[in-house]
């Protein structure tokens, strides 16, 4: 049993792990890392900030209309919070200290690090991708605004806005001036984990024909369609990966640990994940007698955008 459990683990993803698509299953898994921090460990502050993210993505919680953005989704939130989780958790394995407090402050800022895209109930007005590009703004106005109901301290509140501020592709981190080391790790983890969650998707080069919607009415980005965001996605790897390196301080590397810990696998699955995805869209981007989005067949993206929006562009 334990020699077909091992061969099986040479084949596994991040994904493979958990049902993905389960928030109680992912908060589940959440709350298992934290209780590897310390048996007392109190989870109830992520619990309960899961528990309103949720109200708030699905449109229950009061003054918002649900998310209707399909690539800034709850799922990618919660695949957020999970990567932050395993990351937080591989950084105190290599001895980075981390207080309990400051732990849940990042989770918390996890699931709300993309809450900006989600419309006021009075705004009836497109969807909530017209905010692109200031949605990190609004994401860290919305943990200030949550941070009563969410029992922060002020201190707190400017440690999670600084957290948030990091997975703006546009910040230059560096020019941050971060009130201590921990909440610096924090916030780098928070940018890894927000890039790790959304490429390691295993439906990611389907998703990205949403992305290019939500850039579409954002009136970014320039793309002349699908294909062209497709094409472009090659050189955009590259961008990441160097972000991760030098601007995150090379934080992913942690996985590795968690993964070693908790599952006995010592990969980083993430990276295994995205280095797939990105060999695959090479392998359909150089089929020139064909178009590369008849091989994207993963979870029936494809025939939901030409439902919701038409024929591709």
């Amino acid at each position: 049993m334990t020699e077909t459990f091992n061969k099986m683990k040479g084949n596994w993803l991040h994904s493979n792990l958990l049902s993905m698509d389960s928030n109680q299953e992912v908060l589940e898994e959440v709350l298992y890392i934290l209780s590897l921090f310390s048996p007392y460990f109190d989870t109830k502050p992520v619990s309960d900030a899961f528990t309103t993210t949720v109200k708030l993505f699905k449109g229950i919680y009061p003054g918002y209309r649900a998310s209707n953005t399909e690539y800034h989704d709850l799922r990618h939130t919660t695949d957020t919070l999970l990567a932050m989780a395993r990351l937080t958790h591989g950084a105190v394995l290599n001895g980075m200290s981390l207080t309990d407090r400051n732990i849940c402050v990042g989770l918390i800022a996890a699931l709300l690090h993309d809450s900006g895209y989600v419309q006021e109930e009075h705004d009836k007005e497109g969807t909530g991708a017209k905010y692109t590009v200031n949605h990190v703004q609004r994401s860290m106005d919305l943990l200030e605004y949550l941070g009563a109901e969410f029992k922060l301290t002020g201190k707190e509140i400017i440690a999670g806005r600084m957290m948030i501020q990091c997975t703006d592709l546009a910040e230059d981190v560096t020019t941050i001036i971060f009130p201590g080391a921990e909440i610096e790790l924090l916030s780098k983890l928070l940018g890894a984990a927000d890039l790790l969650a959304q490429m390691a998707d295993r439906m990611y080069l389907e998703k990205l024909l949403f992305l290019y919607r939500e850039l579409k009415e954002a009136g970014v980005g320039g793309y002349a369609d699908e294909v062209d965001l497709l094409k472009r996605t090659v050189g955009f790897y590259d961008f990441i990966a160097r972000r991760l390196e030098i601007l995150l301080n090379g934080n992913d590397r942690f996985m590795i640990s968690h993964f070693e810990s908790r599952w006995q696998i010592n990969e980083n699955l993430y990276q295994k994940s995205i280095e797939r995805q990105r060999n695959y869209l090479k392998h359909i981007l150089k089929k020139s007698d064909s178009d590369p989005l008849d091989y994207l067949k993963r979870g029936g993206v494809i025939e939901k955008v030409r439902r919701k929006y038409g024929e591709i562009d």
